[in-house]
């Protein structure tokens, strides 16, 4: 049987272990593969802190005296009782980094990395792959992973890419992979390459470099690549590593489905790219994530569904998982409920992240997002009497809205901004694949073959240069909406919100 070794690459947020990964090895290492997994995100964010950066400003020479204290400090609980005190740990920390970046003329942050090659052509990602000596990134692959990779001689080395800002340095990994280990296998996984390859527009440009990409999960594919003829019984639940994330305690991630379980909402990417719901049973939910919780001991549990199902709630509820938890969640009937909000509260529950888009009826109606605003804010209320904290996404932009619809989403943000603990603000983009696009007059929304997204004629005028102004101008300085904004954790955002929840402290 072959072995694989499995890399979640710079540079995302570093708050917690990449669940994709932990999932493929707890499936690979159950059915007897060998399988060595290796977080160079979290790594490669440590190396890179190291580093002495060449500014010379006070807040750089600041920065550099903390830097071992506001690390340690973003891993103690008592650091979030004191919001003042985090956001100088986060801002210190974060200023290293930028420093480091400025060296390579790029932008550099605790959530993203950003330089002159466009992730979105992939002959510049190719070009990447050409020139990696350039990269940031390749002093540390040559110093810290190559040797590991080296020492274990994998069969197959697999790259999970999640995000558009891992996409540059797992290409300058890929060009350091083909000179030092021209014989090793390549594949190429992750959501990201899932949204790409499932593209009506994708020509798989890597051939050249990349052995296999898998679009979808991983498990069966890599199973048969690695050789596994049979399924014996084996522990099938994820596998992580501990220790380093920016986080005051281990934080659990789990998914208990793939896609949505609503699956309805207009210009959803989840639809443009055909990805069905696929729930796990909630018993067995319930028991693998209490057999988790007993292994790590994780300070936090967050579901990563892109809406946790009725039916899970109910059975946290009913079975509380020990350590507290978060997640995503659709307006329903259900948290309408004041006393089963507070039986979540009870099971753990310290914020739920609600979708709601918009706070005019019309825009989402138009939408299919299948609730109505005076369910929302019956919702609203019965969460925060439960005590249960509220993260509320809102999006601008959609083609049936314009400026009075934006008015009405902001008034309706003033009348329950007591009940809304953080909000994210968002301008639509168009999935390029979406079967509305046809129905609008496109055109490319940025230049390159890996473009996701369609620019389009608002056809009510609502252009996105307004939408900025909009939001820059007046909507982030209403009184009522101002402090919403400002106690948004800086960089992490949802990620650490749920840590400054009055129990958790």
């Amino acid at each position: 049987m072959k072995s694989l070794f499995l890399i979640y690459p710079p540079l995302a947020k570093a708050n917690e272990p990449p669940a994709g990964m932990a999932r493929l090895a707890g499936f690979l290492r159950g059915h007897n593969a060998t399988c060595t997994t290796y977080d160079a995100n979290l790594h490669a964010l440590h190396y890179l802190l190291s580093l002495t950066p060449a500014g010379n400003d006070t807040w750089t020479r600041r920065a550099l005296k903390n830097r071992d204290r506001n690390l340690q400090a973003l891993q103690q609980k008592s650091t979030y009782e004191n919001f003042s005190r985090y956001q100088r740990a986060v801002a210190d920390s974060n200023r290293l980094l930028s420093a480091v970046g400025e060296a390579y003329g790029l932008e550099l942050t605790l959530a993203n990395y950003q330089d002159h090659c466009s992730p979105l052509q992939s002959r510049e990602l190719l070009q990447v792959a050409e020139n990696y000596q350039a990269n940031i990134f390749t002093p540390f692959y040559i110093e810290e992973l190559l040797p590991q990779l080296l020492e274990q001689g994998p069969d197959y080395v697999g790259i999970s890419i999640a995000y558009l800002s891992q996409a540059v340095a797992s290409f300058a990994l890929i060009g350091l992979l083909r000179h030092q280990l021209p014989s090793v296998q390549i594949i190429l996984g992750g959501s990201l390459i899932t949204s790409w390859m499932r593209s009506p527009f994708w020509q798989e440009p890597f051939s050249s470099l990349v052995d296999h990409c898998l679009a979808g999960p991983g498990e069966e594919p890599l199973a048969r690549l690695l050789g596994v003829d049979k399924v014996p019984q084996g522990d099938l639940r994820p596998q992580f590593d501990q220790g380093g994330y920016l986080a005051p305690g281990f934080i659990l991630p789990y998914a208990a489905s793939t896609g949505c379980y609503w699956n309805k909402c207009l210009f959803c990417p989840e639809t443009a790219e055909d990805n069905p719901y696929r729930p796990v049973a909630t018993d067995k939910v319930l028991r693998e994530v209490s057999s988790l919780c007993q292994r790590h001991e994780p300070s936090l549990i967050h579901f990563l569904d892109n809406a946790i199902s009725p039916a899970l709630m109910k059975g946290l509820a009913a079975q509380p998982p020990g350590p507290p938890w978060y997640g995503f969640a659709r307006v329903s009937e259900l948290l309408a409920d004041v006393d089963f909000c507070h039986s979540l509260r009870a099971s753990g529950c310290l914020m739920l992240k609600l979708g709601l888009e918009s706070g005019d009826q019309q825009v989402l109606d138009n939408m299919g997002k299948g609730i109505d605003l005076v369910l929302v804010s019956q919702v609203l209320a019965a969460l925060q009497a439960a005590g249960i904290l509220t993260y509320v996404y809102l999006l601008f932009g959609t083609p049936s809205e314009d400026e009075h619809s934006a008015r009405r989403t902001m008034a309706f943000t003033c009348d329950h901004h007591t009940e809304i603990g953080f909000v994210n603000l968002a301008i639509f983009n168009l999935p390029l694949a979406s079967p509305e696009a046809r129905d609008l007059v496109t055109s490319d929304f940025y230049e390159g073959d890996l473009s996701l997204y369609s620019n389009f004629h608002h056809p009510l005028g609502w252009s996105r240069r307004q939408i900025r102004t909009f939001l820059a101008r007046e909507f982030k300085r209403q009184p009522a909406i101002a402090p919403i904004i400002q106690r948004d954790p800086p960089f992490f955002t949802s990620n650490h919100a749920a840590f400054f929840h009055p129990s958790f402290r």
